[in-house]
C-alpha cells in the first residue's frame, strides 16, 4: 500500500492538514445546554432528572428490558459479573484478543480468566474453539456445574467481546454455554448501534456492559451503562451500585458490601445530548467504513467488514496487513504524519497479570496481533 495516499484519503475525509486522532467525539447538538442545565439545578452528582432520562433513552435504543448507568463500562462489567454469580476463584472464559479492562473486571472479584481464541470471522470469541475446548477439558458434576478438568475449580461465566463494534457469533455462544450451563455475560462496551440478527449487541447474555467513554460513538467523558434481560436483577443492580442504600428520607442504613458506581447526573446529561445524535453518527459511521472498503478493494490489505447477519456500529474501522513487517511500516508512516494509527491490543497472556493464565490454542488471536491496525475512525463532520 502506498502510504502517502492514504494519509491523503484521510486528510480529504477530514478535511484537514492538522493532527487526526483515532477517534474524537463530536458535540454537535444540545451537548453544553443539558450540561449547563445541570450545574444551573446543582443536581450535578448521582442523583438528578438527566441519569434517569439517559438510561431510559439507552433502554429503548436497545431494547433491554433494564438498564442501570455507571461511572465507567470496567464499572458496569465488574457488576455484571458479581450478578452473573461470578464469585472468587471461579474461572471466566474470555479472549486473549481485548482490552484489558475486560480482564480487570474479573480480577476485581478474585477470578482467574481462560483465554479462548478469536475467530477469523468477528475477531470475537469462537463458539468453536470454545466447545472443543470445554469438551476436551471440562466436565459437568453431579450438582450441574461446569468444572475445569485440571484445577477442579467452577468455570462460572464466558465474556466474549463485540470487538471494534462487530458481533460475535453470539447465537452459537448461546447454544454452548447453555450445554454447559455457563452465564453469558456481554462486553457490548465497543458496540451500541451494533445488531445481530437485528437484535442489539448486549441483549443475548444475562448482563452486559455498555461503555461511554471519551472515544466510544457516543461519550459521557466517562460512563458505562449495566444492560439486563431481568427486570429485578436491574433493580438489585441499581442497589449495589448506589453503596447498597436502602431508601429513607433521612436514615443511612446499608444492607450488604455496595459499590459507588452510580453515573453522575453531569455526565448524564452529556449522554443524553448525544444519544439524540446517535443514529446520525451511525450513519456517518457506516458511510465512512464504506469509503475506507473501496479504498483497500485492489490492495494487498484487507479491510474489516461487519460479519454475516450483522449490522456493526464500525466503532474503530481495521485492515488487516499481510504481516507484521508491514503493520509496522504502516503504523511508522502514518503517525509520523500525524495520522493517527494503532495496532490491535496486546495479547492478555503477555501481560504480566495473566502470563500465567490458563489458555487454549491461540492461534488464530497471535496471527491477528501481528497485522490489526487501527485507522481513523472519528464520525466526518462533512
Amino acid at each position: 500500500m502506498d502510504t502517502s495516499k492514504f494519509n491523503q484519503f484521510v486528510r480529504d475525509i477530514y478535511r484537514t492538514n492538522n493532527f487526526i486522532p483515532l477517534h474524537e467525539p463530536r458535540f454537535l447538538g444540545n451537548e453544553k445546554k443539558y450540561v449547563l442545565d445541570t450545574i444551573d439545578s446543582t443536581f450535578v452528582s448521582s442523583v438528578g432528572a438527566y441519569v434517569n432520562d439517559f438510561e431510559a433513552k439507552v433502554q429503548q435504543f436497545t431494547g433491554c428490558a433494564k438498564v442501570i448507568a455507571t461511572v465507567n463500562g470496567t464499572a458496569a462489567l465488574h457488576i455484571a459479573l458479581l450478578l452473573a454469580g461470578v464469585k472468587r476463584d471461579d474461572i471466566v472464559i474470555t479472549q486473549a484478543l481485548t482490552f484489558v479492562a475486560t480482564c480487570n473486571a474479573l480480577s476485581y472479584i478474585g477470578a482467574e480468566p481462560l483465554f479462548i481464541d478469536v475467530s477469523l470471522k468477528t475477531l470475537g470469541l469462537c463458539p468453536k474453539a470454545l466447545d472443543a475446548y470445554l469438551q476436551e477439558n471440562a466436565f459437568i458434576d453431579d450438582q450441574g456445574v461446569c468444572k475445569h478438568k485440571a484445577t477442579n475449580k467452577r468455570i462460572s461465566a464466558i465474556v466474549p467481546m463485540h470487538t471494534f463494534g462487530h458481533p460475535v457469533e453470539i447465537d452459537e455462544l448461546q447454544q454452548v454455554v447453555t450445554k454447559w450451563n455457563i452465564a453469558l455475560v456481554e462486553d457490548a462496551a465497543e458496540s451500541l448501534g451494533s445488531y445481530y440478527k437485528g437484535k442489539h449487541t448486549g441483549t443475548f447474555g444475562l448482563v452486559s456492559a455498555l461503555s461511554f467513554n471519551g472515544n466510544k460513538v457516543i461519550t459521557t467523558g466517562g460512563g458505562g451503562m449495566i444492560l439486563c434481560q431481568d427486570e429485578e436483577l436491574g433493580i438489585r443492580a441499581k442497589h449495589i451500585t448506589t453503596t447498597a442504600k436502602i431508601p429513607h428520607p433521612y436514615e443511612f442504613y446499608h444492607d450488604e458490601n455496595g459499590f459507588n458506581y452510580r453515573l453522575p447526573n453531569l455526565n448524564a446529561a452529556l449522554g443524553c445530548a448525544q444519544m439524540e445524535g446517535l443514529e446520525i453518527f451511525l450513519a456517518k459511521k457506516r458511510d465512512l467504513a464504506q469509503q475506507y472498503q473501496n479504498f483497500f478493494k485492489d490492495s494487498d490489505i484487507s479491510f474489516v467488514v461487519e460479519p454475516e447477519d450483522c449490522r456493526s456500529n464500525y466503532w474503530l474501522n481495521a485492515v488487516i496487513c499481510k504481516d507484521k513487517a508491514q503493520r509496522d511500516l504502516i503504523l511508522d508512516e502514518t503517525n509520523s504524519n500525524k495520522v493517527m494509527t494503532r495496532p490491535i491490543w496486546t495479547l492478555m497472556t503477555k501481560l504480566p497479570m495473566y502470563q500465567n493464565a490458563l489458555q487454549g490454542d491461540l492461534t488464530n488471536s497471535l496471527w491477528l496481533e501481528e497485522r490489526v491496525v487501527n485507522i481513523p475512525s472519528s464520525v466526518p463532520l462533512e
